[in-house]
């Protein structure tokens, strides 16, 4: 990964300007632990702000988020980012390792808290702004949920009309014997596709 890369290089001398990691073959799969929910990304940032607020050291407050999380998903990355913090990483270089869990602006957010010495205040924020991106969604869903439910209980009294009432009114026209306009044929003629196909 990047970050042997990097130790490598220092290793031999070299600093190197940017590292950037080379597609493979497997890169399109998705991780197992992608798309660990937001809510528990705002429920992670929350507590760990808490934790470095009351002056718990970071592996530590890491390590206890890691045990107490139930999602499985989300415990292994919090498990992976424990111990490359561990072994010395930087907070944002381990959670960098994750894109599945972390975005590139979470991460660069942590990265400049751990620079400026305010963790756990960018913490905080991002706890905010997922809180609010959380609340965003939920109205989203629920203005979309509306039209929805119209559009299927009006699709599905169309389809009982054409079931039902048309076949109705069709043997009446067809007692008449007038000739009938170009919407009425159209409308028996939905019928006739309803009842033969559904």
């Amino acid at each position: 990964d990047t970050a042997a890369v990097a130790m490598q290089l220092r290793k031999d001398g070299l600093t190197p300007v940017f590292i950037r990691e080379k597609k493979t073959a497997l890169s399109g799969i998705k991780r197992p632990y992608a798309g660990v929910p937001l809510k528990e990304i705002a429920l992670f940032s929350r507590q760990l702000a808490i934790m470095l607020d009351a002056g718990l050291p970071l592996v530590q407050a890491l390590r206890i988020l890691a045990d107490q999380t139930p999602n499985k998903n989300f415990k292994g990355v919090l498990t992976k980012i424990y111990n490359d913090v561990e072994e010395g990483s930087t907070l944002s270089d381990a959670m960098g390792k994750h894109p599945g869990a972390f975005d590139e602006l979470y991460v660069n957010m942590i990265s400049a808290g751990e620079s400026g010495g305010i963790l756990d205040t960018i913490l905080k924020r991002l706890t905010i702004f997922a809180e609010k991106l959380l609340k965003l969604r939920r109205a989203l869903l629920s203005a979309s949920l509306y039209p929805s439910v119209i559009m299927t209980v009006a699709l599905g009294v169309i389809v009982v009309i054409l079931l039902y009432a048309i076949p109705v009114f069709k043997s009446l026209f067809e007692g008449l014997g007038a000739t009938l306009p170009l919407p009425t044929v159209i409308v028996i003629a939905m019928s006739n596709f309803v009842q033969s196909y559904i």
